[in-house]
């Protein structure tokens, strides 16, 4: 009988999470925070992942303040870094307590009229994440998450 061969594959998991008041100051807060561990992961400042992560956390962080604000109640932002040999990716998640406002799925967002002034949020995560998505979290609230491919 010969032995099953098995092959093991290096992962390097990284993960950041802050909780933060939603606020103005809380979202700016969110922003930097994240581009500053992108940096420390070594996704330089000024690179296109990183300006990636800063319009997806600014635009995600916001929506949190804006439609998922609960008094009394923080949102959070998390990062995880994913990377193995043959692929890496950043996922980015931002919870808030508000789960019965919720966004549209991906590939269902509808463009907003010229004299709209909100709705290009989501779209703008659309068209700079390589993936979206949002999930119930427990016990409440929801979480949306967007992935960018960094190789």
């Amino acid at each position: 009988m010969t032995p099953l061969s098995t092959q093991q594959v290096a992962v390097t998991v990284r993960t950041f999470a802050q909780l933060l008041s939603p606020t103005g100051r809380g979202a700016r807060l969110a922003r930097q925070l994240a581009l500053h561990q992108c940096h420390a992961w070594g996704i330089p400042y000024g690179s296109e992942a990183s300006d990636a992560v800063a319009h997806i956390v600014a635009e995600l962080a916001a929506n949190a303040v804006t439609h998922g604000r609960v008094q009394g109640r923080c949102f959070e932002l998390r990062l995880v870094q994913l990377d193995h040999s043959t692929d890496a990716l950043l996922r980015i998640e931002v919870s808030d307590a508000r789960g019965e406002r919720r966004p549209p799925q991906p590939g269902a967002l509808c463009e907003p009229g010229p004299d709209a002034d909100a709705g290009r949020g989501l779209l703008l995560v659309e068209a700079l994440a390589d993936r979206w998505s949002v999930h119930d979290r427990e016990p409440g609230g929801k979480t949306v998450r967007a992935e960018i491919d960094l190789r």
